[in-house]
């Protein structure tokens, strides 16, 4: 079969520059990396309790600030989804707590019910999501930084998600469902109107693509599958991974999703066709994977280990593939 000429002109641009570029960011291991909607800054959040931003320069990350203020580790982190100043941070120290980067201070700390391991931030920017160890998902105005709602799920919550339309709401969970539910007007409760069953076990990550058009799911059968977003139906599997899939990314135009595990690469394949576009080489499982917002440059951080000084330290380093 022919190859598209987009996927030979990403082979081509890979083959130039293969090597995956690496940058001290954290004291132990890295959690979460996230772009800002505009590309010029990566955050990274670890289990050291802190945040790292970074700069991005020519063909380099330059570190900009360090964020403390957490009391446990930092399991994830999200940009505001058009203000290239804020981001936002979900500890397992029960707050989170929302950084401008120009006067890098913590503009509001909001107290939770639980440990929190995972939050997104609405297309609208208007409402962040944060779900905890309890199963318990809680909805903060992102301007009053008050809670609005809160939902207790009776099984495991993993990720969670709005649609790019922001009118309906997605979570994976561990009986490998996702779960679909719509914001009730006027009220505070959300309520469910789909369950579908996507894996035969723990389904753990969802991710929309920029276009619109899909949302992938990763599960720990170690399959991504892609859906179809107005249908709802799985148009296709990705099976190249051996390992529960714990990260999952698109490229900016939607053409290329990144997937990763405790494989040691990470799969870029093309949406379309499901093909094998490239791996990348890892020395140790990969936990978050995250496209820039413009260029085909993917940020990861991987469960390292400082070798060179302590094999039990880890290294805390964000590394980027597809730098000149």
């Amino acid at each position: 079969m022919a190859l598209s000429p987009y996927v030979q002109a990403m082979q081509e641009l890979f083959r130039a520059n293969t090597r995956s570029r690496e940058f001290p960011a954290h004291g132990a291991k890295v959690h979460s990396v996230a772009w800002s909607c505009c590309g010029r800054r990566l955050a990274s959040g670890s289990f050291d309790k802190t945040a790292s931003v970074f700069l991005l320069e020519k063909d380099r990350l330059v570190k900009e600030n360090n964020y403390r203020g957490h009391g446990d580790s930092v399991d994830q982190l999200c940009w505001h989804p058009s203000n290239p100043d804020l981001f936002v941070t979900a500890s397992g120290d029960k707050t989170i707590r929302i950084w401008d980067v120009r006067t890098t201070k913590c503009i509001a700390t909001v107290n939770t019910k639980g440990e929190n391991i995972n939050i997104c931030w609405s297309p609208d920017g208007q409402t962040i999501a944060v779900g905890n160890k309890d199963d318990v998902v809680t909805f903060i105005d992102a301007k009053t930084h008050r809670s609005k709602a809160e939902e207790q799920f009776k099984f495991e919550v993993n990720e969670i998600s709005w649609n790019n339309d922001n009118n309906m709401f997605f979570l994976t969970n561990g009986n490998g469902c996702i779960n679909i539910l719509r914001q009730v007007p006027m009220a505070a409760e959300l309520k469910p109107i789909q369950s579908i069953n996507a894996h035969p076990s723990n389904c753990i990550c969802i991710k929309f693509d920029p276009m619109g058009k899909y949302f992938a799911t990763g599960s720990a059968d170690a399959l991504v599958s892609l859906w179809d977003v107005d249908e709802l139906v799985c148009v296709r599997c990705f099976s190249r991974l051996d390992w529960p899939v714990r990260t999952l990314s698109f490229s900016h135009d939607g053409k290329m999703l990144a997937s990763a595990s405790e494989d040691h690469f990470i799969d870029i394949a093309e949406v379309e066709t499901g093909e094998k576009l490239w791996e990348v080489q890892c020395e140790s499982p990969t936990f978050t994977v995250a496209w820039h917002p413009k260029r085909p440059l993917l940020a990861f951080a991987c469960d390292d280990k400082d070798g060179k000084y302590d094999s039990s330290r880890e290294a805390g380093t964000v590394k980027l593939f597809g730098l000149p």
